[in-house]
């Protein structure tokens, strides 16, 4: 393996990238919407049974329920053209 300096000076020795791992990115999007699904339930319950202000708290869960139903829509919408390149 070529020194940090040698890779620095000329970028052509370092070694080959590896093969991207081939993940489907569906089920890690629907884990991590799942999250803040859980995330949203336990602010509410929170701000409702405390006098804690978790209004934020709800908020910020909000939004990533929001942005991951976007995820969602494109990795579904993704997911044929992926599991053809796949093979």
């Amino acid at each position: 393996m070529p020194s940090l300096l040698t890779v620095l000076r000329d970028p052509s020795s370092r070694r080959p990238d590896p093969e991207p791992l081939a993940v489907d990115l569906f089920r890690v999007i629907a884990v991590g919407t799942a999250i803040w699904g859980a995330v949203l339930l336990g602010a509410v319950v929170v701000h409702l049974t405390t006098a804690t202000d978790a209004a934020r708290w709800v908020q910020v869960a909000c939004a990533g329920l929001a942005l991951g139903g976007i995820g969602l829509a494109w990795s579904a919408r993704n997911r044929k053209r992926w599991q053809s390149e796949r093979g």
